[in-house]
Formats: structure tokens, sequence, C-alpha cells
């Protein structure tokens, strides 16, 4: 699945819901969480069947932010109900815990004869981080996303591309190991005001191999979109690279460099993607 730009949607903010299927976004996110006042949680749970339809009336997948604690499990149950397609999951910390949530959701979707709802499990405290790829050793998380703003607070830290860097690294480092997709920017995504440097980080994530990543903006989902997908070079690159590897059953040379079985792999990946 291709999720370049992931838009972040107050759930309850019809304002916000009604256009959120003309920004162009690979997924929506329905936020439940933070961006929801605590009086309006139960509120805009209830719509999720009527908000899912509409985000994705232009071919957009919806997941749905869920609240940590105790809202958590009855968000998972309303969002899988509703036909969402996946789940954020905030401040995922225990492999277990995520795995008994799976547990919880696979007798509901039973019932509704619906596929598993896959997981994006959000990264933010430092134990978390440390257990990163025991999360995503999961079999029903489908991504790893790292919470900026979330583990800064918990450190003691600034959010800054510097502070930012190394642990979200690891985390994507630590999707990678288990084949899973990695979202996100080296910075954080409150960020989102200078585009010219928004489109600079998408294009360092994804030389760094990121899939994608989200954001709080409509203005940042094109940048996203473009920054994530194969340029017209990469992709001229490529095929060629794959229509001289025909030809060949060992390395070779082109433009005078090396191209050997990594090269090839990565050449069909851009073609892929």
């Amino acid at each position: 699945m291709r999720l370049r730009s992931l838009l972040y949607v107050p759930a309850h903010s019809e304002r916000f819901i009604a256009k959120a299927h003309e920004r162009g976004a690979d997924a929506i996110i329905l936020d439940l969480e933070d961006a929801v006042p605590e009086a309006e949680k139960t509120a805009a749970r209830d719509t999720l069947a009527a908000t899912i339809a509409s985000v994705t009336r232009n071919g957009a997948v919806a997941f749905v932010r869920i609240n940590a604690g105790p809202r958590q499990r009855d968000d998972a149950l309303a969002a899988a109900r509703a036909g969402a397609y996946g789940l954020f999951i905030p401040k995922a910390r225990d492999p277990a815990a995520l795995e008994a949530l799976a547990g919880t959701l696979r007798a509901e979707e039973a019932k509704f004869n619906r596929a598993p709802a896959p997981f994006v499990a959000m990264i933010e405290d430092p134990a978390a981080l440390l257990d990163a790829r025991a999360i995503a050793r999961v079999q029903r998380v489908m991504a790893l996303s790292f919470g900026a703003e979330d583990f800064t607070a918990v450190t003691g830290g600034t959010p800054t591309p510097q502070v930012l860097r190394h642990p979200k690294l690891m985390v994507h480092y630590a999707a990678k190991a288990e084949g899973k997709l990695s979202l996100g920017l080296l910075q954080s995504i409150a960020d989102y005001a200078d585009l010219e440097t928004l489109a600079s980080a998408a294009r360092e994530a994804k030389a760094h191999g990121f899939d994608g990543a989200t954001c709080i903006h409509p203005s940042a989902v094109s940048i996203l979109n473009d920054g994530f997908a194969p340029s017209q070079s990469e992709q001229d690159w490529a095929t060629r690279v794959l229509a001289a590897a025909e030809t060949s059953d060992a390395a070779f040379t082109l433009d005078g460099r090396m191209v050997d079985a990594p090269v090839v792999a990565r050449a069909r990946r851009i073609l892929e993607g």
C-alpha cells in the first residue's frame, strides 16, 4: 500500500471533515485523541461511520487514531465497526498489550466479515523506543511512527531536528528490521508552515528509506506526495538498470558504476512504488 501522505483530521470537526476528501492525501487519520476535547470524544466516536464514508470518497484510506487508556478498547471497536482501514495506536509500549487489543478486535471483525484492521504503533516514550523492534514484530502492526512532541515532553528535550534525528532513525530501523512500513520525517510535524523546509525534510526521509509521513495541515499533502514519490530521473535510471539486468546474470557496469543484486533490487522498488 502506498502511504506517502497521511493527513490528520479532528474527528469532531465537521468543517475539516467536509473537505478532507479533496486534499489528495493517500490516507486520512481521523483523530479521536489529542485534537478532540474530552467533552466531545464520545460523540466523535459515535459518528465514525458517517465520517469515514465522507473522508474516503476520493479513494483515500481511513485510519482512526484512538485514545490510550480507558477509552482505547471502545474506540478501537467503534473504528472497526465503522469501517476504518486501520488504527493509529498512541503511546504503544507493550507488544502483549497490542496482541490483546488485536484479540479483542478479532471477534468483532468476524461479526462484520471484515479484514483485520492493521495497526500503526506510535512510539512516544523512551521505554517504547528501546522496545520498538519487539513492537514492530507484532503481526498486526503494519508500521511504526514516532511521536516527537510526546517523546520530548517525557524526556525533557526540545523537538528540534537535531534532537529528533537519532530516536527517529532508531524507530525507522526497528520497523525495517521487521519488514514493516516506517512513517515520519526527521523533524516534528508541528513545523508545517515552512514549506521549503518541509519539502527538504521529505526528500531526506525518503533518502533514508522512510515510506511516507503524517501531516497536520492540508498544505503539506502535495509536498509529501511529491517528496516520497520517485522522481522522473530515478524512474528513468531504474528502467535502464532493469533493462540492462535482463541481459546479464552477474554484476555489470552502467554509467561508470557497478550494478549488482542490491542495486537491481533498489531499481525494482523504485518502479513498483
